[in-house]
């Protein structure tokens, strides 16, 4: 702690030890949940777990909630559905914590949301993908920028008639996530009388995609929309910069999970020139709100420490951001109610460090706050350049937007 003067230094370390000797007097208030730190999903859940721990440390900062210390119960579910669902009902009924937060992703929330729904519990989502649609709990609330379920397909197809994109072909891993994204895609091309041209599913473990490439580029597609998880996103990458994709496409990309985070995107290097993808939280200036460069600074000094993704702008910021949303909930309702928190979440815009977020009755986002970015101008083995603007241009929303598309795909690569 910096002292300007003894008598700052001394004041402060006053209200300092008075906020900790009444927090210590009181339980704490226990948020539960699981997060993968081993496994598939490791990367991805680390970074949201360290983004949930900045927000918890800053809000004990302040005298907590309620008066009360926040403290964090986390189990490994080790990127696995299979693990989830007795991790939850240990938290409830032996933890007995006060809230829940999702795991990580879509495939490991999925088996819990039956559970939830039974015991009338909140959930706060995190970067799951319409697992809510069949279920329908009312006090499920994702802290993804999604949105109706049809807009991230919308989103990239308008992109794609605007160039002048008229047939498309799909390319997508035999995955729960994936393959959402894909029915919604397949929806939203029949609705505009865009006609697929190819349409294909490959197992998990795929690892060449050499003659799949062949196969797509033989279609002549105007279009390629791709829903893959990070292992797959580099190897068709890879496979694309060997063979070519063709001068008919106009926009390639839309759903390939791995090249927001920064190991791969270094990795990747120049093959990602061109492609067009969804992404979350960009260095672009029109992504900064309250709190958000003061977020950054901490989690770059702990990313390091903590050996986890040094960039951090696909989840971190929105595991801060879960945190936000049931502060202000807590705060406002003066309690740890759940149905009054539900309530509150569901009636209120909230102010967050990735912009404001509304919720609509399925528990996702009004409206969609997904990006539709371009990767221009990137080089190799630099992952410092990630952090200027300008290495991924915003096509969409409109209100963040910050470039128009390069097309068609092969010219936008060089």
């Amino acid at each position: 702690m910096k002292r300007r003067t003894f008598l700052g230094g001394a004041m402060a370390v006053a209200v300092v030890g008075h906020g900790s000797s009444a927090l210590a007097q009181q339980p704490p208030i226990k948020i539960g949940m699981s997060m993968p730190q081993t496994g598939g999903l490791a990367g991805g859940g680390k970074a949201s777990l360290l983004g949930i721990e900045i927000w918890r440390d800053d809000i004990n900062a302040k005298g907590g909630l309620l008066g009360r210390k926040v403290e964090l119960v986390v189990y490994d579910d080790k990127s696995s559905a299979s693990e989830t669902p007795a991790i939850y009902a240990k938290l409830v009924d032996v933890d007995k914590v006060d809230l829940l937060f999702a795991p990580y992703a879509t495939v490991p929330t999925a088996p819990i949301m039956p559970f939830v729904k039974q015991r009338g519990l909140l959930l706060m989502g995190n970067f799951s993908f319409q697992v809510n649609s069949k279920v329908g709990h009312d006090m499920w609330f994702n802290n993804a920028p999604w949105g109706p379920a049809d807009s991230w397909a919308a989103s990239f197809l308008d992109l794609a008639q605007k160039a002048g994109g008229k047939n498309m072909a799909l390319l997508t891993a035999d995955q729960e996530f994936a393959q959402n994204l894909a029915l919604t895609a397949r929806d939203v091309a029949k609705k505009r009388n865009i006609p697929v041209v190819f349409d294909q599913v490959y197992p998990p473990n795929t690892v060449e995609f050499a003659s799949i490439i062949r196969a797509l580029k033989a279609a002549k597609p105007d279009i390629v929309y791709v829903a893959s998880y990070p292992p797959d996103s580099a190897g068709i990458l890879r496979a694309v910069n060997e063979i070519g994709i063709g001068d008919d496409v106009k926009i390639f990309g839309g759903g390939m999970v791995g090249l927001q985070f920064a190991a791969v995107m270094s990795n990747l290097g120049s093959l990602l020139n061109g492609v067009v993808n969804y992404n979350t939280w960009l260095p672009e200036k029109s992504m900064y709100f309250d709190g958000t460069k003061e977020f950054f600074d901490k989690y770059t000094k702990r990313a390091i420490e903590a050996k986890v993704d040094p960039l951090g702008y696909y989840l971190a910021p929105f595991g801060y951001a879960m945190g936000e949303m049931v502060a202000a909930a807590v705060n406002s309702t003066k309690s740890l109610d759940q149905k009054g928190i539900a309530k509150y979440l569901r009636e209120n815009e909230h102010k967050t460090i990735v912009g404001p977020i509304a919720f609509a009755a399925d528990g996702e986002r009004k409206e969609t706050a997904t990006l539709q970015a371009q990767f221009r101008g990137v080089k190799d083995k630099d992952i410092e350049q990630f952090r200027s603007s300008g290495k991924q241009v915003i096509l969409f929303p409109d209100k963040l937007k910050t470039g128009d598309l390069i097309s068609p795909f092969e010219a936008a690569r060089k």
